[in-house]
């Protein structure tokens, strides 16, 4: 065995016995090598295999620290036969919407703006009206700011995604993106295979525009490829909708070999597979995983992405590759609307080709990482024994699973508070989910001895439902 993966696996039997402490420092590269009496290429190979595997991760400008892995108990898999359904009974729950008076921490897949980051993009759009001069007054190329199409090519190159600034569409979001594909890859009454837990707002995407679905379990390595190529093969489905990196609201991400069977048999069977790929950017560490795009060689695959989650939700930019699709999304994207927003595609591509957004995305992740440990603790202490907790590896979400749970009165409670909230059965059409939810973790909680912050509140309140609902508690409040 090659040096550094001794090493590593030396690291992490430390840390699973607790000898490292999380969150404690590694130390240095240069430490590193002279306390092992290696090269600094070995001690940098451990380092990155560490972070790859979820036991460290890499904090701008201070270091390497001690990570955690798999120290909760995981929701189970539902497991099942996937079938036809008709969308159409799916009843999305009224209220939650992003604009709602209720909207709080825990419910939308957000995180807090910082004042730096609004003064940094305030600075963005100053330099975009610049740009614009007798421009204010004309609409947008439709297919999108050349400016920021190449930007976005040279930005994604350095994750060695490489794709042509010419076979990008600018879109009003990731969810346009996904709208999109889906009008130029279906017709209403059309089936789509989807995960299971499917994003909610997908579902309620698919009973709006008609199309019926068919949910694909999930499993550790992603999804049950099997059944969905047997669907493939039957012609039961005529496209498929995944979530294929930090899958909301699961948190499952495919592997690599997932990701090029996927497209392998997109390319088999002639089916249009469309990959939201929203959360992409978003890892626990600083390895970014590489979408099924990449490993696409037929254009079967529509790759879809935004800037809602790792910047701002409230620009509604996003994009679509659309492959072997180009010409008809084209034309479909510019029949809807007479582009997107160009002071808004300026300040992005000035923000990206300036490199704050690199920057920006780096402390995102080491954050996300960090609120993901102290909301897991949280809960576990809190709940000890009662739920199982899932542990991504990136995105914004946790998926909770409590078996014993009365998810009525959970529901009713959740509705006395006003606590936005998503529970299991927003995820899917089928009879699952009901002892699940799913919360938020784009918004930090205090460090010990801080005040009590709106997610600190609005946790506590859930928590205070959650056992209400449980067995031990349930008498009591009758």
């Amino acid at each position: 065995m090659m040096r550094y993966k001794q090493l590593a696996e030396q690291y992490m039997l430390d840390i699973q016995a607790g000898k490292l402490a999380v969150q404690s420092r590694m130390p240095s590269l240069r430490q590193f090598a002279r306390l092992h009496q290696v090269s600094m290429t070995t001690a940098l190979n451990c380092y990155q295999s560490l972070e790859a595997q979820g036991w460290i991760v890499a904090k701008p400008q201070s270091g390497y620290f001690v990570s955690r892995r798999g120290s909760q108990s995981l929701p189970v898999l539902a497991q099942f036969e996937s079938r036809l359904a008709l969308v159409s009974d799916y009843q999305p729950q009224a209220g939650q919407t992003p604009d709602s008076q209720h909207a709080g921490p825990l419910g939308y897949s957000r995180f807090e703006v910082s004042a730096e980051l609004a003064k940094q993009m305030a600075q963005s759009f100053r330099r975009a009206h610049q740009r614009l001069g007798e421009r204010m007054n004309f609409y947008p190329v439709s297919q999108g700011e050349l400016m920021l199409r190449q930007v976005l090519a040279a930005h994604f190159t350095q994750y060695g995604f490489h794709f042509q600034p010419e076979q990008l569409v600018i879109t009003n979001g990731c969810m346009d993106a996904i709208r999109t594909a889906i009008e130029v890859c279906t017709r209403p009454g059309d089936a789509i295979a989807i995960s299971s837990p499917c994003f909610n707002g997908l579902l309620t995407l698919l009973r709006e525009m008609s199309r019926n679905i068919v949910e694909i379990p999930s499993v550790e390595s992603g999804i049950d490829l099997d059944q969905l190529e047997y669907h493939m093969q039957q012609g039961t489905i005529q496209a498929g909708l995944f979530c294929t990196t930090h899958m909301n609201p699961q948190g499952i991400t495919l592997t690599p070999v997932q990701k090029q069977r996927l497209a392998d048999m997109a390319a088999q069977y002639q089916i249009p597979v469309i990959e939201d790929d929203v959360y992409m950017e978003l890892p626990h560490s600083q390895t970014v995983p590489l979408p099924a795009k990449y490993y696409d060689q037929s254009g079967y695959l529509l790759w879809c992405g935004s800037v809602s989650k790792t910047l701002a939700a409230s620009y509604r930019l996003g994009w679509c590759l659309p492959g072997r699709y180009r010409e008809a999304y084209l034309r479909k994207f510019a029949a809807g609307c007479f582009g997107v927003s160009l002071p808004v595609q300026l300040a992005i591509a000035d923000f990206i080709d300036s490199g704050q957004y690199g920057r920006h995305l780096k402390h995102r992740r080491f954050a996300l990482l960090a609120n993901q440990q102290r909301y897991t603790d949280y809960l576990q202490q809190q709940l000890p024994g009662a739920v199982r907790i899932s542990d991504p590896a990136g995105g914004m979400v946790l998926w909770l699973q409590l078996p014993q749970i009365d998810s009525q009165q959970l529901k009713q409670g959740l509705a006395r508070e006003k606590l936005d909230i998503r529970t299991g059965d927003l995820f899917t059409c089928r009879d699952l989910y009901q002892n699940c939810l799913r919360i938020n973790i784009g918004y930090a909680l205090p460090e010990p001895g801080e005040p009590d912050n709106a997610a600190k509140r609005a946790l506590d309140v859930l928590i205070r439902l959650l056992k209400q609902a449980l067995p031990q508690h349930r008498g009591k409040h009758e």
